[in-house]
C-alpha cells in the first residue's frame, strides 16, 4: 500500500527526495542536477538578501522589509540539505510504514489507514493551496506594480546592473521564480513532518483496533506489545531526523512574525498591507500545524492508556492482565516532539511563540 502518495509527489518536485524507485544512475544523475539547480538558486538568493542587509540596509524599515524573506528562503535552504543528507533515514521510516507490524492486516486495519491517509492528504492539499495561492497573489501584484516601474519585488544585493530592461527582467523572473522554489520546499517539508506524525496517530489507532480483537483470540499478546515498542521507536525517530528542521522554524517564524507585525503596524494601510497579512497568515499556519499534529500525537497517545482499560479483562489471564499494565503504564509516558530537546510541540508552544512574537515587536517599536 503506498503511503502518503501526494505529500512524496510534492518533496520529489520541490527537489528535496529522489524517487525511491529511481536506482539507475542515469536517473539519480538527472535528479541531482535538478536538485543541485534547486539547492543553488536558494543559496544565491539567501546570501544577496544577507549581503543587502549588511551592506545597504540602515534603519529598521528597510531591515524587517528583507528581513521576512531572507529567513524564509534561509529556512528552504536549510530543510532542503537536511532532506538530502538523511535521504536513506527518511526511506528507512517510510518503508516502516509498509511492513510489519505497522503494515494493516485486515480489512478494519485498512480501513482505519484509509481514513487517516484522506486526512493527510486533504491537509496537504489545504497547505499547498494557501502557500501557492499566497505566492501567485504576491507575484501578480507586483507584475501589476513593481514590474512597471522596474523594480525587483524583493530586495537583495545585485551584483550587476540591471538597468538594461532584458538583464532586468531576467533578474526579475530569476527573483520570482526562485520565491515559488522556496515556497514548494517549505510546503514539501512542513507536509512530510506532519504526515509522519499523522502517521504516529495512525499506528495508535491501529492498535487499538488489535487490542480488541486480543479479546477474541485473533491476535497475540506479544504481537501488540512489539507494534507498541514500534510506534515509539518510530515517533522518536522522526523526532530525530527533524529535529533541526523544526528548531530553525520556530525561530524563523517568530522572528519573519515581529517582522511583520512590525510593518503592519509603522507603515500606513494601503494595498501591499494584503500581500504581508497573506503572507503572515501562511506563517502562522506553517508552525500552527506542527504544534497542532505534536499536540495530537501527545493527546492521543495518552489516551491508549483508557483504551486498554476498556478491554474485556474478565476473560484475559493473568499473564496477559500483567502486560496489558505494563503497557498501560508506559502509556502513560506521553509520546512528545520536541525541538533542540527544549521545545515541546504541543498548541502551548504556539500560543507562547506568539507573545514572545508581539513582546519583540513591541521592544523594536520602542526602540
Amino acid at each position: 500500500m503506498q503511503v502518503m502518495k501526494l505529500t512524496c509527489t510534492i518533496v520529489i518536485i520541490a527537489g528535496c527526495f529522489r524517487p525511491i524507485s529511481w536506482t539507475s544512475s542515469f536517473k539519480r544523475t538527472v535528479y541531482n542536477i535538478y536538485r543541485l539547480y534547486v539547492i543553488s538558486m536558494l543559496f544565491f538568493f539567501s546570501i544577496s538578501q544577507f549581503i543587502d542587509v549588511v551592506l545597504n540596509v540602515d534603519n529598521a524599515d528597510n531591515f524587517t522589509d528583507t528581513l521576512n524573506m531572507m529567513l524564509t528562503s534561509s529556512a528552504a535552504c536549510y530543510k532542503i540539505l537536511v532532506m538530502w543528507f538523511n535521504y536513506e533515514r527518511i526511506s528507512t521510516l517510510i518503508n516502516y510504514l509498509t511492513e510489519e507490524p505497522f503494515k494493516p492486516l485486515d480489512p478494519g486495519e485498512i480501513e482505519i489507514r484509509q481514513r487517516f491517509d484522506r486526512i493527510i492528504r486533504n491537509n496537504t492539499l489545504r497547505y499547498t493551496l494557501l502557500i501557492e495561492t499566497t505566492c501567485s497573489f504576491i507575484a501578480s501584484t507586483s507584475l501589476l506594480t513593481d514590474f512597471r516601474h522596474k523594480r525587483l519585488t524583493y530586495r537583495e544585493w545585485v551584483p550587476y546592473d540591471y538597468s538594461s530592461f532584458l538583464i532586468f527582467c531576467f533578474t526579475y523572473a530569476q527573483q520570482m521564480s526562485t520565491t515559488f522554489h522556496v515556497a514548494t520546499v517549505n510546503v514539501a517539508c512542513d507536509t512530510l513532518i506532519c504526515s509522519f506524525l499523522m502517521h504516529v496517530c495512525c499506528q495508535i489507532a491501529i492498535l487499538e483496533y488489535r487490542l480488541k480483537k486480543l479479546t477474541r483470540n485473533e491476535i497475540t499478546l506479544g504481537y501488540c506489545v512489539r507494534h507498541h515498542d514500534w510506534i515509539y521507536e518510530f515517533a522518536r525517530s522522526v523526532n530525530t531526523r527533524f529535529t533541526h528542521i523544526i528548531g530553525f522554524q520556530f525561530t524563523a517564524s517568530m522572528m519573519v512574525i515581529c517582522s511583520n507585525l512590525y510593518q503592519l503596524i509603522k507603515s500606513p494601510l494601503d494595498a501591499d498591507h494584503i500581500s504581508l497579512i497573506m503572507y503572515t497568515s501562511c506563517m502562522l499556519t506553517q508552525i500552527f500545524i506542527y504544534c497542532w499534529f505534536g499536540n495530537k500525537v501527545k493527546v492521543e497517545s495518552i489516551q491508549l492508556a483508557d483504551k486498554i482499560f476498556q478491554v474485556n479483562w474478565p476473560i484475559l489471564n493473568n499473564n496477559v492482565k500483567r502486560s496489558l499494565l505494563i503497557m498501560m503504564k508506559r502509556s502513560t509516558i506521553p509520546i512528545e516532539i520536541c525541538t533542540a530537546y527544549i521545545i515541546t510541540l504541543n498548541l502551548e508552544s504556539f500560543v507562547g511563540l506568539l507573545k514572545t512574537s508581539y513582546s519583540a515587536c513591541n521592544l523594536l517599536i520602542q526602540a
